[in-house]
């Protein structure tokens, strides 16, 4: 067991602005690409940008967890939550050119998810996202207590979904999927030794305290 000095129990000050920063960077220039007419199909290029960024985001929060873990720096956890809704915000993003680019008419979207069912997944990759996005206060950690965690464990789901989602609707390069992907699988094995040696570590600990 590996305890933890005074400065890994804090952030800098200045942490949470530089992240806010760096994630601002990719906002930045896509509505300078839009602003300026560089994009072929505008349309186009902010839902592609809008979803790679929301997937990209959403594993940088899993991320978090491992990195604080192996670097014994519990503080970095809360950088989780900035970077969930900025995954958040990408996604809303996403959705809505969708809306817009359907016109909002349910038999489109309708017939647009009959013809493509990555659609469905998409979607629902966006529903799970949003009841984590809405309880990511402190006062909702509160009231939910230990159902907190276990809503935002929907996480992993919204990411397996979501890079389907996007490994589905790629036609030919699958260079992005492929990595996204591969990302996440390592992210979920990371997660499940860790849940794994937790119970093991605890029934020898159960074990141990028996006379």
């Amino acid at each position: 067991m590996v305890l933890t000095t005074g400065w890994r129990q804090r952030l800098p000050v200045w942490a949470p602005a530089v992240v806010f920063g760096l994630c601002l960077v990719p906002a930045g220039l896509t509505g300078f690409t839009l602003w300026q007419g560089l994009a072929a199909d505008p349309a186009d290029y902010l839902t592609r940008q809008s979803g790679w960024w929301a997937l990209a985001m959403l594993l940088l929060t899993l991320l978090v967890r491992p990195l604080a873990h192996h670097l014994h720096w519990p503080a970095l956890m809360r950088l989780r939550r900035q970077l969930g809704l900025w995954s958040f915000a990408w996604a809303v993003v996403h959705f809505a050119v969708y809306l817009v680019l359907s016109g909002g008419e349910w038999p489109v979207i309708a017939d647009d998810i009959r013809k493509s069912p990555y659609i469905v997944l998409g979607f629902s990759a966006f529903l799970l996202l949003l009841p984590l996005a809405l309880t990511s206060t402190r006062a909702a950690m509160r009231r939910l207590g230990k159902n907190w965690q276990r809503l935002h464990r929907l996480v992993y789901a919204a990411a397996i979904l979501a890079a389907w989602h996007f490994w589905w609707l790629t036609k030919s390069d699958l260079r992005e999927p492929v990595l996204f992907a591969g990302g996440l699988a390592l992210l979920l094995a990371w997660r499940i030794w860790r849940s794994g040696r937790k119970v093991v570590q605890g029934r020898a600990g159960g074990v141990r305290q028996k006379p």
